[in-house]
Formats: structure tokens, sequence, C-alpha cells
């Protein structure tokens, strides 16, 4: 899990291109848990929360802009 301050030092696009890898993240987690691969079940929830925490700040930080 990142910590708040470190998505906050990002800008949109980098916000944009993590929330990108996060979800492409999220779904090879569920796949793997559809599998009955996966490795640490809490992963998947932990990314969720990272997804969340990434489009919370980009929609602050495109709100500050305009």
């Amino acid at each position: 899990m990142k910590k708040l301050s470190e998505f906050m030092a990002l800008t949109v696009d980098e916000l944009t291109q993590k929330e990108q890898d996060l979800r492409k993240e999220l779904f090879n987690l569920r796949f793997q848990q559809a599998t009955g691969e996966i490795q640490n079940p809490m992963r998947i929830n932990t990314v969720k929360k990272d997804i969340a925490r990434v489009l919370t700040i980009k929609s602050e930080k495109v709100k500050a802009g305009r």
C-alpha cells in the first residue's frame, strides 16, 4: 500500500498511468484467485483501496486546476 503523500506528489498524467497499472494488477489478482493460484488474497483489497486513493487525488487535482 502506498502512502497518501506518495500519490499526492504525482501529476495527473502519472496518476492516470498508476491507475492503469493498478487495474491491470487487480485483474491479474482476480484471475489468480479464480484459478486458485493467489499467494496473498488480501492484496486484492489493498489494490482496490489504492485505486480509490488514486481516483480521489486525481479528481481533486483536476478540480483545483480549473
